[in-house]
């Protein structure tokens, strides 16, 4: 995949994607949920918990890692970072990286993919906003 460069992309949920600190509850990640049989949370069943390493998360996707960090770059996923400072992505977040490949993958620009995902990242939200009130 090539690198992108070009103009920021701002993230539709600033909240879900922000940068963040050091992976701990205190820093507003949710706890995920509640194993009733032994009264434990499983943070993987959160699709914004930061389970999965760069190396993973590229595996995974079947991408480069200089690709996530170019979607990092322009804005559209703005990776957790742990402790020590690597990157660590959501299962969310590997939806988007996903999408945004199959775009590239049949032709599209890197950059105009990151604001077409944005998009329909955006109207999503806003259909989810719609069917809950």
């Amino acid at each position: 995949m090539p690198a992108a460069a070009g103009a920021a992309i701002t993230p539709s949920d600033p909240g879900a994607s922000s940068r963040r600190g050091p992976l701990r509850r205190k820093e507003g990640l949710d706890a995920g949920t509640v194993d009733n049989s032994t009264g434990t949370t499983n943070e993987l069943d959160n699709d914004d918990y930061p389970a999965y390493t760069m190396g993973r998360a590229a595996d995974l996707l079947g991408v480069t890692a200089a690709f996530l960090r170019s979607l990092d770059d322009m804005g559209l996923l703005v990776a957790y970072r742990s402790e020590g400072g690597h990157r660590r992505y959501s299962r969310r977040q590997l939806r988007l990286a996903a999408r945004v490949r199959e775009l590239v993958d049949s032709g599209t620009a890197v950059e105009a993919a990151c604001r077409i995902v944005s998009l329909e990242d955006q109207l999503a939200e806003a259909r989810r906003e719609n069917t809950s009130s």
